[in-house]
């Protein structure tokens, strides 16, 4: 992606300091959703580099991964698959527990979302620690899914979750990086 399409996109997002705690900088995509150019030219970067591999499902993670992924997978002709937070899905579910900075928690999918073999993208809107998309992929793994990547419109680099999901063997692509938290 071009210098000035980054900015625009870097641009579109609006960052609301000290929330939801003092020190927080919290990166809102909703700016970003509502404006029409910007929404579409983040689902086509997304989308771009797995054009044509045969992609299956979408796995959109709770909140703002559902209107991205919904997005992504329509443009990539799959299915879409929500990675909800446990006790939200109606069906049999399988879940995956993981840690947050104040505490834990759990994620669930329907169990039979994915079948073996298929190829998943994962997408979210902000990669920070990595512990959801982290618990999304073993998840996921799990199920028998190939998970192809992990894509992100924003990367925090500075705490590490893109690493840890690349850890994972991965790949991870985000449009935008922030500095701090």
């Amino acid at each position: 992606m071009d210098r000035s399409a980054l900015d625009d996109l870097k641009n579109a997002i609006r960052t609301i300091p000290d929330y939801p705690a003092p020190g927080i900088q919290f990166r809102d995509i909703t700016t970003l959703l509502g404006d029409a150019r910007a929404f579409r030219r983040a689902v086509d970067e997304l989308v771009q580099p797995f054009a044509g591999l045969k992609i299956a499902k979408i796995a959109g993670i709770e909140a703002r991964g559902f209107i991205l992924g919904g997005a992504v997978a329509h443009q990539l002709s799959a299915g879409f698959v929500p990675v909800r937070k446990k006790g939200k899905l109606p069906h049999e579910t399988v879940g995956m527990p993981y840690s947050l900075e104040y505490g834990d928690d759990e994620i669930e999918v329907h169990k039979d979302a994915v079948s073996r073999g298929e190829r998943v993208l994962l997408v979210d809107d902000l990669v920070a620690t990595g512990g959801t998309a982290e618990a999304a992929v073993k998840l996921l793994s799990s199920l028998g899914a190939e998970v192809v990547a992990a894509c992100f419109i924003i990367d925090l680099p500075e705490l590490g979750g893109a690493d840890k999901i690349r850890r994972l063997g991965v790949p991870v692509r985000t449009l935008v990086s922030f500095a701090g938290h």
